[in-house]
């Protein structure tokens, strides 16, 4: 993994998270912060099911997008920020569970684009089963922090 630009980056990450509203509103949660690797979890709950009772794949792509754009924060310097500038995502199962666990990790760290992946897990009864995978690029945008 790359050098830790900001060795503070944790918290610079879980206070950014704090501010984003649309985490919020689904009730995730980021337990886990680490150079290079996040977590999101979310609680199975009706607010954020589709019409099988699984929870939406939009819902899926946010905790994807988020957990593997915290992980790209977690590398870059405290003066710069991150921006989605691509995913791809494949649904390979139903996202049906008591809660998600999105998993994002840096592949390719760089210093105008990161190459970052996550994984989507629905959990039920204790089993871990994989319903998500994603490649995002991410850009890295230099002296703009966020508000």
């Amino acid at each position: 993994m790359s050098k830790i630009h900001d060795p503070h980056f944790a918290e610079r990450v879980s206070v950014s998270f704090a501010r984003q509203n649309a985490m919020d509103l689904i009730q995730a949660t980021m337990p886990v912060i680490q150079h290079g690797m996040t977590e999101i979890h979310v609680p199975h709950w009706t607010g954020i099911e589709q019409q099988h009772g699984f929870v939406h794949g939009g819902v899926v792509g946010m905790i994807a997008d988020s957990a593997a754009g915290y992980a790209a924060m977690t590398v870059v310097p405290e003066t710069a920020s991150v921006l989605t500038v691509e995913f791809k995502m494949n649904l390979v199962a139903p996202a049906d569970g008591e809660k998600l666990i999105a998993r994002g990790k840096v592949v390719r760290p760089g210093k105008t684009l990161i190459i970052t992946q996550a994984e989507v897990f629905a959990v039920k009864d204790g089993k871990e089963t994989l319903c998500a995978l994603m490649q995002q690029t991410i850009m890295v945008m230099h002296g703009k922090t966020e508000k």
